[in-house]
């Protein structure tokens, strides 16, 4: 992304290099597929679903048959990290095996898209709010129809209210319980595409002050700062590999916690 992104910004005649940069982060529509409007997320998206097939395809062979390469063991680990420290202590080995396939994939497939971001010509899906949103709705849908399946409607709903309530509070307390329901996913949407946003966000601004110095000084200037926008850059390209990875745990852990809260509620 680093390379291709500055040699276009660098290539626009006239143009304000962060107007460019910063299109970066902007969903846009690449093309139509059956009549249908194809935005460059879900190409990303869709990319990251193969990235997953293709790198799980000789885990499993490995793990029953043993051997396997480094990074078949890398991803093997994961799994098994993923099972023992997120799923099962909060779930129970119970709902955590039932639940675990779900888990699995949406923590590699956040983990994917935001990887695809930090390569040339890439984007990140996960900036997208929608895409944020749908994992979030995902995870709602599992709250509320998952808590009424294991608990029973009643019960569900009325497990919001805190043990204690006096009856006269219900009226007030009721209403803000279920809208503190639903703000849960609204979090994790708003944590995810906001994080990464954010970080694409200063790395495309270190990126362009080299094209904003040379376009508003002169070129002496700009070739001045270009080490210094360069060296930031190559900064936040690292941090933003961390972040990638460390996103995708926040949101597969928080919801990991919401769903095992609505379903069971006393523990």
């Amino acid at each position: 992304m680093l390379a291709s992104t500055v040699s276009a910004a660098a290539g626009g005649e006239g143009q304000n290099p962060f107007e460019y940069l910063f299109g970066h982060v902007v969903a846009y529509q690449v093309g139509e597929f059956v009549s249908l409007p194809v935005w460059q997320f879900q190409v990303f998206q869709v990319a990251a679903i193969v990235a997953i097939f293709l790198a799980f395809a000789p885990v499993k062979r490995a793990v029953v048959q043993g051997g396997g390469g480094y990074f078949t063991k890398v991803l093997a680990g994961w799994v098994s990290w993923i099972r023992d420290e997120m799923v099962y202590p909060n779930l129970g080995e119970t709902d955590g095996k039932k639940m675990m396939p779900f888990f699995l994939s949406l923590f590699f497939f956040i983990m994917f898209m935001n990887v695809f971001g930090l390569i040339p010509g890439g984007y990140t899906a996960t900036a997208s709010v929608y895409v944020a949103a749908g994992l979030a709705c995902i995870i709602l849908v599992m709250m509320i129809f998952g808590g009424m399946l294991i608990q029973g409607p009643l019960k569900f709903w009325a497990s919001l209210i805190p043990s204690g309530v006096p009856g006269w509070l219900l009226p007030l307390i009721f209403p803000l319980e279920v809208i503190g329901l639903f703000i849960k996913p609204i979090a994790l949407t708003v944590r995810l595409a906001a994080n990464m946003t954010g970080g694409h966000l200063v790395l495309l601004s270190f990126m362009g002050l080299a094209f904003y110095f040379g376009s508003s000084y002169g070129t002496a200037l700009g070739l001045a700062v270009t080490p210094v926008s360069l060296g930031l850059a190559i900064f936040i390209m690292i941090i933003e590999g961390f972040v990638a990875l460390l996103q995708a745990y926040i949101f597969t852990l928080l919801s990991i916690i919401f769903v095992s809260q609505a379903l069971h509620p006393d523990h």
